[in-house]
Formats: C-alpha cells, sequence, structure tokens
C-alpha cells in the first residue's frame, strides 16, 4: 500500500467550488489583476463595534482557556433564548450545542449518524457542501432536483417519490444558497405531511440566513411549523451572516439531546469547544443591539433589486427574483454555444464563470457546482457602486460574444 493512499470516501470527495473560484481570484489578485469578486458568500460589513468590543474584554479579563465542548453555558442560554422568542422553539439550554461554524454543527450530525448504504436528501441546487459532507460519511447523496419551475424549492411529491427505506435525513435550506429561494408557513406544512408519514426520517433545517429575508416576509422554521417533528429534527443557526461574524466560526443548534449527545462526544475527539474568545463575541451579538440585521438586512434588498434588474437586463441571462440570503441564481442559458472575444467557445455555465473571471475580471460561481446548470450564482454582497460595476463588466462581456 502507497503512502499516499487517502480515506476512500476523502479521496472521492470534490473540493469546494466557491473555495476554488476564491483561490482563483487570489492568483489574479496576486498578479496585479482588479478583480470584482461575487463569489463569496459573506457580508462585506465589519462586525458591529459593540462585538468586537465584548472579544477584546474577553481577551483582557483572560478568557482564553479551553471551555466545555457544547460551549459555554451564558452562551449556550443565550442561543436558547433565541430559539424560543425568534423561532416558538420550547429549549432550554441543555438542548443546544455550540460549534466551530455552521459548518460543523451539520458536519457533526452527519457524522454521528450516517452509516453505509444510508441516504440523504438533497434538494438541488444545494450548497456545494451538502452531498460533499454526506459522502465524506460513508452515505448516499440523493439528490432531487428542484428547478425554476418548482421556485427552486422541494415539493411534497417530489420528496415523497425520494424516500426510501435507506432515508436517515432530508436537508432543507431556508433562504437558499444559491437561490435564495423562502419555504413559507405554507410549503414546509405541506412537506411536514410527507415526513410525519415516514418516522425513520430525520430533517436538518439549515437557517443560517434567517434574517436576511426581504419584502418584509416572514421566516418559518420546520419544528416551529410542525412542533410532531421537533424530535427528529435539527435546526441549525449561527452569526455568521446575520452579524457579518464569518470569520468568528460560531454556528448552533438545537434538536433531540440523543442526537446533541453524540455531536457533543464527536466534538470532543475532535475540536473541543470554539474558541473562547469568538464564544463571548457570539455572546454579545445575539444579547446586544440587534438594530445592525434590519439595516444590513435594507441594504442587501437594495443590491438585490439592482443585481437582479441588470441581470434581467442582459441578453442570454434572466433571473428570478429571491426572496432571501444574498444571492441571485441567474440562468445562463442563452450564452450556451457562442464565443467569446478570447476565443473560448462557451460549452456549459462552468466555462462561463470561467471566461468571466479570465476576461472581464469578474468572479462568479457556475451553478451546475450547486447541482443545477446553466445557472451563474452571483453573490451581491459588495457596495453597490462596485456590485453596479460588475454587473455593467457583465453585460460587456455578452454584447462582444459572437454566434
Amino acid at each position: 500500500m502507497s503512502l499516499e493512499t487517502l480515506n476512500r470516501h476523502l479521496a472521492a470527495a470534490k473540493p469546494s467550488a466557491t473555495y476554488r473560484m476564491i483561490d482563483r481570484v487570489a492568483a489574479k489578485r496576486a498578479a496585479g489583476a482588479r478583480v470584482i469578486s461575487l463569489s463569496a458568500g459573506e457580508p462585506d460589513f465589519d462586525t458591529p463595534a459593540h462585538i468586537c468590543e465584548a472579544a477584546v474584554a474577553a481577551v483582557r479579563a483572560g478568557q482564553t482557556r479551553y471551555t466545555q465542548v457544547a460551549g459555554l453555558r451564558p452562551l449556550r442560554e443565550a442561543v436558547a433564548a433565541k430559539f424560543r422568542n425568534e423561532n416558538g422553539l420550547g429549549v432550554s439550554w441543555q438542548d443546544t450545542i455550540v460549534c466551530s461554524g455552521g459548518k460543523q454543527v451539520i458536519f457533526n450530525a452527519l457524522a454521528a449518524t450516517l452509516n453505509e448504504g444510508d441516504e440523504v436528501i438533497v434538494p438541488a441546487p444545494y450548497w456545494v457542501s451538502y452531498p460533499e459532507i454526506v459522502a465524506l460519511c460513508g452515505a448516499s447523496p440523493i439528490v432531487v432536483s428542484c428547478g425554476e419551475d418548482a421556485g427552486f424549492k422541494l415539493t411534497p411529491s417530489v420528496l415523497a417519490a425520494a424516500i426510501t427505506p435507506r432515508t436517515r435525513w432530508v436537508i432543507l435550506n431556508s433562504p437558499s444558497n444559491p437561490t435564495g429561494a423562502v419555504y413559507s408557513r405554507q410549503e414546509l406544512s405541506a412537506l411536514s405531511e410527507v415526513l410525519l408519514a415516514h418516522p425513520h426520517v430525520l430533517v436538518l433545517s439549515d437557517d443560517i440566513y434567517e434574517h436576511l429575508i426581504f419584502d418584509g416576509a416572514t421566516f418559518h422554521t420546520m419544528a416551529q411549523v410542525e412542533p410532531r417533528l421537533a424530535s427528529r429534527t435539527l435546526t441549525m443557526n449561527g452569526v455568521s451572516k446575520a452579524y457579518a461574524m464569518t470569520g468568528w466560526r460560531i454556528g448552533f443548534g438545537t434538536g433531540p439531546r440523543w442526537l446533541l449527545d453524540a455531536m457533543e462526544k464527536l466534538q470532543g475527539q475532535q475540536t473541543s469547544g470554539a474558541s473562547s474568545i469568538s464564544q463571548h463575541a457570539a455572546l454579545a451579538a445575539l444579547t446586544g443591539p440587534q438594530d445592525f440585521i434590519a439595516t444590513a438586512r435594507s441594504v442587501f434588498q437594495e443590491r438585490r433589486d439592482l443585481a437582479v434588474r441588470m441581470l434581467n437586463e442582459t441578453p442570454g441571462m434572466s433571473c428570478k427574483t429571491p426572496g432571501g440570503a444574498f444571492y441571485a441564481f441567474a440562468s445562463c442559458a442563452g450564452l450556451i454555444g457562442r464565443t467569446t472575444p478570447a476565443g473560448t467557445l462557451l460549452t456549459t455555465d462552468e466555462d462561463i464563470a470561467i471566461a468571466l473571471l479570465e476576461e472581464c475580471n469578474v468572479a462568479v460561481v457556475h451553478g451546475s457546482a450547486f447541482g443545477l446548470g446553466p445557472h451563474i450564482r452571483f453573490a451581491y454582497a459588495l457596495d453597490t457602486e462596485t456590485l453596479r460595476s460588475a454587473c455593467e463588466g457583465v453585460g460587456r462581456f455578452v454584447d462582444r460574444l459572437t454566434n
């Protein structure tokens, strides 16, 4: 056996398409290019000052040691209060876990419960890490297509058809990365009726974009809509998107205690507790002033409107108006088969994404990486003028294409 032999699941896994594009952007910038990146899924705002000050105060107070694996009790109490007050979930601090980012919450839950032969239903378009995490855990991602005609959302009939005796989880993400689609209470209720008939299926509700929901809509989560599913639902959230804290790496979740206990056991042999300083910052985020959220939401809605309008004005592209998050998922079907000024024949949405970067210094992520092409994901988490410049660059690129 070669010393280079890898775990077979890791060897088969794909690297994150989002981070591959971020690496391409970094390389171009290092070479001197001025690149506008619409590829990263993070707010462009600074973390609010009071949160940063809480972190500094924690450092000065010597709060720099290990914490309990599942998180500091004051933070877990604040997390539980958040779930009670904002989501109507009757949980206590013992019903929570704090991890190093929302991704670890998801990974811990799947790794703690999946075995060979298990299946996880992953609606597409999906966040790029869902199917890869499932495969890394030795299970099979069952990707079900949810196209534009379904609003990029899972429907009861599609869910019912995908469930088998081997189904262990179904993953729901609202608002969605990459589409910004938001499930209504009625839509979640309809899905819950299917799930109630299949008691062996767990539900992973990824609510990380909860506070970025537009047009005055109300956010709903599955365990709130159907309390009978709470005993088999993991509700995941975090501070990264709502409070512009992506680099602080704090995610949290609530669910049945047997699952949280298993996740804590796994985390205890993996990373142990999340960063103590980041936990103090997250505590300040959850318990301090909340006006930042409404301000950011208003700005993102204005940017959404600008990006969607300009993309729909671009020949060969079309874009549904997303209900939340900060992504526009635009169809680029009308550009397939055309040729760029540099002579590149565009045969896939990935070709288009690469050409946009190489020929007009605008970075996006191709939709097929999220399970549905030909689309392009535009992250409009940039200031208005930069976003406008990027969309204008895309327009000029399209204008120069030849048939």
